[in-house]
């Protein structure tokens, strides 16, 4: 068990994040091995369209015409990009309240997901589940829900069934540091270490639960420390770093595919909107404090851009091009959906409960 190459002072305390804390830091060019440009182009191209997807969701929240709750992703696109490029066919991956990110970096359809929060028949979950029931399982996502940490045991039953399936898959799980909190997380990391079960515990560290700092909620910053009273292999890294989380994210993928149980990632990050809803200056009522600015000099889009063009693979142009074709796709996804039909009022009771209940009912 150790932390990821991508720690400083951390490194020696499984307890800190250390550096990594610190909204002053990490604000230099990325180390990115060549080998990997390819994968960081595309990774790139998809970070940018999760930023313009969000970005048009919250404008669309302060409008008031999206009405239910969102929880946006901007600012910590790295993480759902980085692990989903070691997703495949075959492996079963779950989220939580704040997964927009997560569906479209595993392929989801911009257009799917844009229909939804309108509520709208062409959504992913038929209108019906909004931001946070998102579902997309040709692509993996077996399904995203608000309730804190009510995923991750979910997705340790999906690890022991693809043990059983034998054929090398795993499950994943997405959630925030706030869920290291939950009973059920605990439950299931003891469950998944005693049974070797494939997972992937991913949790996105972003300081808040809510509008509280983990330093309010916490003895210490990191939650690498339960892996560790779990006896499950982890690694921490900058979650703002793509290329670290997909190092980070290679090795633990390839421990368990070898059958070796599970594994944890702790990747640091930051959101720049608000627990709920378009605003940055707040969370949920709260005063947030002047640490934003600094962080988004830790921008995951920005960063990968600059070290991308200094090393050649990536100039100017082209990530022009990326920003325009990015746009092009939210605001032609964002006009038909504007135009698709709601539900039928019969499909209410149809689309919620089962067959016989809906029948009953």
């Amino acid at each position: 068990m150790r932390a990821s190459s991508a720690d400083t002072s951390a490194e020696r305390n499984a307890f800190s994040l250390g550096n990594l804390a610190d909204a002053g830091s990490y604000h230099e060019p990325l180390l990115i091995d060549p080998l990997d440009n390819e994968a960081l182009m595309s990774g790139l191209q998809r970070m940018i369209l999760i930023r313009v997807v969000e970005e048009k969701i919250g404008d669309m929240v302060s409008q008031g015409v999206v009405k239910c709750p969102c929880h946006l992703v901007i600012g910590q696109e790295a993480p759902a990009v980085g692990v989903a490029g070691y997703v495949r066919k075959g492996d079963r991956v779950f989220g939580a309240h704040r997964s927009h990110g997560h569906f479209l970096a595993l392929g989801g359809s911009p257009h799917g997901l844009l229909a939804e929060v309108q509520g709208k028949d062409t959504g992913v979950s038929r209108g019906m589940g909004g931001s946070m029931h998102l579902i997309d399982i040709p692509n993996g996502l077996f399904g995203t829900v608000p309730i804190v940490g009510a995923t991750i045991p979910i997705a340790v039953g999906a690890g022991i069934a693809a043990k059983m399936d034998g054929n090398g898959d795993m499950a994943v799980s997405f959630f925030g540091d706030g869920a290291t909190e939950e009973g059920a997380f605990h439950e299931s990391m003891n469950l998944a270490s005693t049974m070797k079960a494939p997972v992937l515990f991913v949790c996105e560290n972003n300081f808040f639960s809510s509008h509280l700092h983990i330093n309010l909620r916490q003895p210490d910053s990191s939650v690498c420390r339960y892996a560790e009273a779990h006896r499950v292999g982890w690694a921490r890294a900058d979650g703002n770093d793509l290329a670290a989380v997909r190092t980070a994210t290679k090795e633990a993928v390839e421990a368990i595919r070898a059958g070796e149980g599970p594994r944890f990632l702790e990747l640091v990050t930051y959101r720049w909107r608000g627990h709920v809803g378009h605003r940055e200056d707040e969370d949920v009522g709260v005063k947030r404090k002047d640490d934003l600015a600094a962080w988004k000099l830790r921008d995951p889009i920005s960063r990968l851009a600059v070290s991308l063009e200094a090393n050649g693979a990536l100039d100017r142009q082209q990530l022009k091009r990326f920003w325009t074709e990015a746009h092009t796709v939210v605001e032609e996804a964002w006009a038909e959906a504007s135009h698709d039909q709601y539900p039928p009022a019969k499909a209410l009771l149809s689309r919620v409960y089962s067959g016989t209940m809906a029948r009953k009912r």
